[in-house]
């Protein structure tokens, strides 16, 4: 973005009292601002950002927003004085995005956004000017903050929406105005501020809510829960939105099979809307899952198989996100650590049963938060994946893992299931002495366990 200090007072409906500059970008952050950018000071609990904006311009920025309430603005800067900077930051957001001509898309789910997203971008980006959501900028302030911060000339501007609650994903999707959408699954992030998988499909769902005339949605088609959405707005809404399944099943109208693990990543077969065989640089049947959303985007922006299986073999994902990690004493970490739900867990652990990459085959599995009232039985429900036979050992860390560990205990010998509750070291420790050029070595847990320092 390149404006001018006066086209951003006209956006915001105010009056500019100072010299004219130019504005090349937003930000929210002193450490991170660049020459030329509109700093955005917000009002916190701890923390007030007007005591930041002297600093702000000392950095380069060519002008800052100062809430009207605010005591003591500084003198002999460009200001543009507003009621609130949050609702001023969202009415940029909506008035430069409404001149913009790139293709917007949305994606939404429980499990995968980033994942997808990131998939979406690569495949896309070998061939057009592609920006999108930087780490987890997803959500009131992150989304306008990343369309404020698309190149003038970006031809497909790829958003992440997240939510915690009823209304959010929706106001999103209305600022955003998104010409397509994907909703990757429904699983049970949030159960404990939405009450149900029901509840967080409904909250999902309402990403179609700013999807343009014309639009298309792509929705998993494996999720019964979905249905009953979908059938509504094919009967109510508006008949000229598409909608597109995808998923395992056959009955999709673009389904994947025969997934192929290897050292390098996963070989999947395609049928439906395309028949093709694809390759991409991540393990998972859950990634190879979100991989089609990204060839049903590439095929709709008009590349060719061809062109779609070139990019999508060089394609990265966010760290974190079944990141494969060789360890020195030769085994092999599959890091997966970023976040975790009962969805993703299951999908994960079943990734690690079923590969033959390595014989040897251990589980680091961390707390997952957030799951509401249910959470003992969530963790417990783990025990039915994990056997002996097909594990050498488990190592489970935090407090809500106990509940697992006390499950596994009576089928595991005592010294192949190891619980920590606050302490890494018990588990590095027996991961050092038993693996080896043999093993692969899941780890999995919420971010707040932050089990990557297992790794470390």
């Amino acid at each position: 973005m390149k404006k001018s200090l006066q086209t951003i007072a006209e956006w915001l409906e105010i009056r500019v009292e100072t010299p004219d500059v130019v504005v090349s970008g937003v930000s929210i952050n002193t450490k991170t601002i660049q020459h030329g950018d509109l700093f955005i000071p917000f009002k916190g609990e701890k923390v007030n950002g007007h005591q930041y904006v002297a600093q702000a311009f000392e950095k380069g920025a060519s002008a800052a927003l100062w809430q009207q309430d605010e005591p003591n603005p500084p003198q002999g800067v460009p200001l543009l004085f507003v009621e609130d900077s949050e609702k001023a930051l969202q009415k940029m957001a909506r008035a430069y995005r409404e001149e913009h001509q790139a293709t917007f898309i949305g994606i939404t789910g429980s499990n995968g956004k980033t994942s997808t997203k990131d998939l979406v971008a690569g495949v896309l980006a070998p061939y057009f000017r592609v920006q999108k959501t930087a780490g987890n900028f997803n959500n009131n302030l992150g989304l306008p903050i990343t369309i404020l911060s698309l190149d003038e000339d970006t031809d497909f501007a790829v958003l992440e929406m997240g939510m915690s609650n009823y209304g959010e994903i929706e106001f999103l999707s209305n600022l955003a105005k998104p010409h397509s959408v994907a909703i990757t699954n429904i699983g049970e992030a949030h159960m404990q501020d939405l009450g149900s998988r029901e509840g967080i499909a409904k909250a999902k769902f309402e990403i179609v809510a700013g999807l343009q005339p014309s639009g298309c949605l792509f929705y998993d088609g494996d999720e019964p829960l979905l249905r009953p959405f979908i059938q509504r707005l094919n009967e109510e809404k508006s008949p000229s939105i598409n909608t597109i399944s995808f998923g395992s099943d056959r009955s999709n109208d673009f389904s994947v099979e025969s997934i192929e693990a290897t050292e390098n990543g996963s070989e999947f077969n395609v049928t439906g809307l395309i028949d093709d065989r694809f390759m991409i640089p991540v393990l998972g049947k859950h990634q190879v899952k979100n991989a089609l959303v990204a060839i049903l985007i590439a095929q709709k922006a008009g590349l060719t198989n061809e062109q779609i299986k070139d990019s999508l073999k060089k394609v990265s994902l966010t760290d974190m996100r079944m990141e494969v990690i060789p360890a020195k004493n030769g085994s092999l970490f599959i890091n997966d650590a970023y976040n975790a739900a009962p969805t993703s867990m299951k999908a994960a652990i079943t990734f690690i049963r079923e590969t033959t990459i390595r014989p040897k085959k251990w589980l680091v599995l961390g707390d997952m938060l957030e799951l509401g009232d249910d959470e003992q039985r969530y963790h417990e429900e783990l025990a039915d994946y994990i056997t002996p036979q097909e594990f050498e050992g488990v190592c489970l860390y935090g407090p809500r893992m106990k509940w697992l560990y006390e499950k596994l205990q009576s089928l595991f010998a005592e010294t192949q299931v190891v619980w920590s509750e606050n302490d890494y070291e018990p588990i590095r420790n027996i991961l050092k002495s038993k693996t080896s050029s043999n093993s692969i070595i899941l780890v999995k847990g919420s971010r707040g366990m932050a089990l990557e320092n297992v790794i470390d």
